[in-house]
């Protein structure tokens, strides 16, 4: 199930073995599962989305860079 959230601060995710990519400040969906959460936002045009170790999601909401709505 979807969750509405915002991000409020510094939130990165990594590509592959790539470097670290920040995630803009502004509203985005998030799908929680046991290992991972799938965070999706728009940016313009574009699309986008990635995952994160469960984690790091976490540690993100402590810090009060991602606001979960719902």
């Amino acid at each position: 199930m979807n969750k509405r959230a915002r991000i409020r601060g510094e939130v990165h995710y990594r590509e592959g073995d790539g470097p670290q990519m920040p995630i803009r400040p502004g509203p985005i969906e998030i799908v929680e599962t046991p290992q991972d959460v799938t965070i999706a936002w728009v940016d313009g045009n574009t699309r986008s989305s990635a995952a994160i170790p469960q984690a790091d999601f976490q540690r993100y909401v402590e810090l009060g860079a991602i606001e979960v709505f719902d």
